[in-house]
């Protein structure tokens, strides 16, 4: 009876061990970020990926999965073992997509994630664990022209809701183990703002000049402005062309409206200005001018630095 009951514990020991998931030990070397793409919502990483296991039923070079990826070059895996371990090491290069936030471009902050599966075996034959000592990216040929902060890794479940064509009772659903590789990105914004936006602020500085000559001088007071709003819309037209398609006011069509808004004050201020000097009133019409210019370049100017400074501060 005693070696009855040993040997079923001694089988349930044996069943428990097997149904336990293996633990792998995943890490990161992330050695550059590049080609930001806004209008195609994408990215290229080039990473170092490595794993430490004992099931030698994974195989990760064919069964690893960047989810968030539209494609992978991946180099073919280096194996060798460690403390009696499996130890694999893969060099890749994913085309990333990423659903780019450009509501304060270029003030823009991004936040970037890859998450990386094993395709076969879901949670409960495989769980990873991440390599946080280990984890790092390499500061000097990451990013140009951002600052990288928040760099982590992780692991998280992630959750499907099908059993993929398996429809027996409790397969409705598969929950996968997945690595996660995530950091945030801070854009070095000033020179990029001055070149993207210069043409739109000459476009203004060009319908000022229309308060110069007197009111009854028609051409310049109103060729100017008209001259100078089809300046700032296209230069709206270039920058559209280089971000995503957005359902929200972003940060480039704030400071664009408020132009086209400014350019039909002048008309308006120009158009008032040339009623009193038609009507007699020369002098009002001269200090009507002169305010209307102050007021219009002020108020632009205030509204442009406090669109600016809130993209900033968020």
């Amino acid at each position: 009876m005693k070696r009855t009951i040993a040997l079923v514990f001694i089988l349930f020991l044996v069943w428990s061990a097997d149904a336990a998931p293996d633990t792998v030990k995943v890490g990161t070397y992330v050695m550059s970020i590049h080609d930001i793409n806004f209008h195609d919502q994408e990215y290229t990483a080039r990473l170092w990926l490595w794993f430490l296991y004992k099931n030698k039923n994974f195989d990760f070079g064919k069964q690893l999965d960047v989810t968030n990826a539209k494609s992978i070059d991946q180099a073919q895996p280096l194996d060798d073992s460690l403390e009696g371990k499996q130890w694999s090491m893969l060099k890749m290069k994913c085309t990333m997509k990423e659903n780019w936030n450009v509501l304060d471009f270029p003030f823009d902050k991004q936040h970037l994630k890859i998450q990386v599966e094993n395709s076969l075996f879901d949670k409960s034959q495989l769980i990873f664990t991440p390599d946080q000592a280990g984890s790092k990216f390499d500061s000097d040929e990451t990013l140009a022209g951002w600052t990288i902060h928040n760099f982590k890794v992780g692991v998280v479940d992630n959750y499907y809701e099908t059993g993929f064509g398996d429809s027996r009772k409790g397969h409705t659903n598969q929950t996968f183990s997945a690595f996660v590789i995530e950091m945030d990105i801070d854009r070095n914004a000033w020179g990029l703002f001055l070149k993207i936006f210069i043409g739109m602020y000459i476009a203004f500085l060009i319908s000022m000049l229309s308060f110069a000559p007197h009111p009854e001088e028609l051409e310049p007071r109103f060729g100017l402005p008209v001259g100078g709003l089809f300046a700032a819309v296209g230069n709206k037209y270039i920058i559209d062309s280089i971000l995503p398609e957005s359902a929200s006011f972003t940060l480039v069509d704030s400071l664009h409206a408020i132009t086209f808004f400014t350019i039909f004050a002048i008309l308006v201020a120009s158009a008032i200005c040339l009623k009193l000097h038609d009507g007699g009133d020369g002098e009002k019409a001269k200090k009507f001018n002169h305010w209307s210019a102050r007021a219009i370049a002020v108020a632009y100017a205030l509204i442009n630095i406090a669109l600016v400074v809130l993209a900033i501060a968020k």
